[in-house]
């Protein structure tokens, strides 16, 4: 029973009942002005289904009324888009005649049913069915007032499943195709993909940033040198205020608004990063060796993460170490390393996402990275091609 019920007290049954009695509203005025051509809407809909702007319509009503839960879902069963082929074009065209035809038989349940249930009940008050209804020519009889529910089940009968049927029939007449799904789906694997290097464009920048900070403030207050604590305290307000230029051109990729993000940093710029590795504490040892500056941008962009995150991870899990750097670009490739004396006092660096977002940016490059111990060292090696960008 409650099984049965249950459409009565589900917002969507009303709104595809409203669905369902647009059309015939139509229908009825064509019917009012010529009753001998009712052919007339039929054909009038086939053409109109024709053209483009039609689809799109028809879809928002669809998404609105047939299936509300599903407005704005990427995954939507009804899309929201013009018609751009003659295909699209006839399946609206079809889509419009089926709609006439639920409209009617929901239509005439609505007018006729109801008004069949009335002469029920002035059958059994003892006044004679009109000759208009289903209950014509019934007489006055007492048991009609126990037939009068039966229209009004038979009505909400008829407006559920013509609701489920026009539904169904929208899902597929008006659904996307295979292409646009797969375009939908390409979409979405982009904008998953620049969420990804976003986050780990945040989770090198500001990663390395907090690190550093970290460590020049410990560093500072064991120290008690007032020199070496405004050392310190530049060194942390340099990092600092690289960090914030990079969050604030991430965010306004985010947002999507504004003049257009600055360039991000390059290799070119791996100074900044060894004088900062080297305000916190570290003795770096750095040798480049090769044309830096020939470097495609995206494999210098990468490449400069590569080695932020690396010194990062020294910094945060042997500290004040000597780490060894070189760079190497030499045979179409790339080659990057960072050393260091491992301690193991602080955990091992493999265990986060840093070390994991340094090889995905590698394998996006076409490259490899390794990570690990080597004996008693801790080691950072990526090498990228410089003409294999994917």
């Amino acid at each position: 029973m409650l099984r049965f019920l249950h459409p009565l007290i589900t917002p969507v049954t009303y709104t595809r009942w409203l669905h369902l009695l647009m059309p015939q509203a139509v229908v009825s005025v064509w019917l009012f002005i010529s009753m001998d051509t009712p052919w007339v809407p039929v054909v009038l809909a086939a053409l109109v289904g024709l053209i483009p702007g039609t689809r799109l319509a028809e879809g928002i009503q669809g998404q609105l009324l047939l299936t509300p839960a599903e407005r704005g879902d990427p995954d939507a069963t009804i899309s929201v888009a013009p018609s751009t082929s003659w295909s699209e074009r006839w399946r609206t065209a079809l889509w419009l005649e089926v709609r006439l035809l639920c409209a009617t038989l929901a239509g005439l349940a609505t007018v006729w049913l109801p008004a069949t249930t009335v002469d029920l009940v002035r059958s059994a008050f003892g006044t004679k069915p009109s000759d208009q209804w289903l209950a014509a020519g019934l007489g006055t009889h007492w048991w009609a007032a126990v037939l009068a529910p039966v229209p009004l089940l038979v009505m909400l009968s008829v407006v559920v499943g013509c609701g489920e049927l026009i539904t169904a029939a929208a899902r597929w007449l008006l659904g996307p195709t295979p292409v646009q799904r797969l375009t939908a789906l390409e979409e979405r694997t982009e904008q998953l993909l620049e969420r990804n290097r976003i986050a780990r464009e945040l989770h090198d920048s500001i990663g390395h940033a907090l690190t550093v900070a970290v460590v020049q403030a410990g560093a500072a207050r064991a120290a008690r040198d007032p020199e070496f604590t405004e050392r310190a305290l530049a060194a942390i307000e340099e990092t600092g205020r690289n960090a914030l230029e990079d969050l604030d051109r991430v965010l306004r990729v985010l947002r999507e608004s504004g003049p257009t993000p600055g360039q991000r940093p390059s290799l070119s710029e791996a100074d900044r990063l060894l004088d900062s590795a080297r305000g916190a504490g570290a003795k770096v040892d750095a040798e480049v060796s090769g044309p830096l500056e020939q470097v495609p941008g995206s494999v210098s962009r990468e490449g400069y993460r590569i080695l932020q995150e690396s010194l990062t991870n020294v910094l945060r899990h042997s500290g004040a170490v000597p780490v060894r750097v070189r760079i190497t670009v030499a045979e179409g490739r790339l080659e990057l390393e960072v050393t260091n004396p491992f301690t193991g006092s602080t955990g091992t660096p493999g265990d986060g996402s840093g070390l994991r977002g340094i090889r995905e940016r590698a394998a996006l490059l076409g490259g490899n990275a390794k990570t690990g111990l080597y004996g008693e060292e801790w080691m950072v090696h990526a090498s990228l091609p410089l003409g294999r960008i994917r």
